[in-house]
């Protein structure tokens, strides 16, 4: 098969074609030819899930320093769910060069969502392998670059607090400031109850499993109140 047209959509070529060839080969393929012995993509898969949650992680840390850990967990799963990634498989027309068993075939695994997800990520695992870090860390930024952009425009859910702030300073008045006024349960599972308040006036109340979480919450409710909550 010509995987010219492939790699031209993803902007990189393979120095060492049999790892594209890797990626592509889905299970059914040698289990239907008795090929034990021949390579398939569940391998490149479980290693390009991990660069692409690098990737992603790295990203998120730089970009949004104040955001606590639960927050960039929530978002890059968000970035990397599976139908994500089948969005980003279908742009590339992935689905095209799949090596497929007959059965496989005949039941629709060129278009199917676990398919071309689990054939994107053994695809960045080539290209990892194949290019190294910065290779990968660069087809995966443009590859997701509108999933940035949507982020973007999504920071007042995804970062009140940060939202509230920018609010509160056009209107050239004093900072919210966050108070705890109830803890509950045990030292492994506590729960905060956190208001923000400014100028004297409280104004949301957010509860949540680590004070900054319920910060938030206190923030995005703040936000809903003021009708800029989207």
């Amino acid at each position: 098969m010509d995987w010219d047209a492939l790699q031209e959509a993803i902007g990189y070529r393979f120095k060492n074609p049999k790892l594209l060839k890797e990626a592509l080969t889905h299970p059914s393929l040698t289990h239907e030819n008795g090929r034990s012995d021949e390579a398939h993509n569940q391998r490149l898969e479980f290693l390009g899930d991990a660069v692409l949650q690098l990737v992603l992680t790295d990203r998120l840390f730089r970009l949004y320093p104040d955001w606590p850990e639960g927050q960039l967990t929530q978002t890059r799963a968000h970035l990397a769910n599976r139908h994500t990634l089948y969005r980003r498989a279908q742009a590339i027309q992935l689905g095209r060069y799949l090596r497929l068993g007959k059965g496989e075939e005949r039941n629709g695994g060129r278009t199917r969502l676990s398919n071309l997800a689990d054939a994107y990520e053994a695809l960045l695992g080539a290209v990892y392998l194949d290019g190294g870090w910065r290779a990968a860390r660069t087809l995966i930024q443009r590859e997701f670059a509108q999933e940035w952009r949507q982020l973007k425009r999504a920071s007042p859910r995804i970062n009140p607090k940060g939202r509230l702030q920018e609010i509160v300073q056009a209107q050239g008045v004093s900072s919210p400031t966050y108070r705890v006024v109830h803890e509950s349960g045990p030292d492994h599972e506590k729960q905060f109850e956190v208001v923000v308040e400014w100028q004297g006036r409280e104004w949301g109340r957010g509860v949540g499993s680590s004070k900054k979480l319920a910060e938030a919450a206190a923030a995005a409710a703040a936000l809903e109140r003021l009708g800029v909550a989207d």
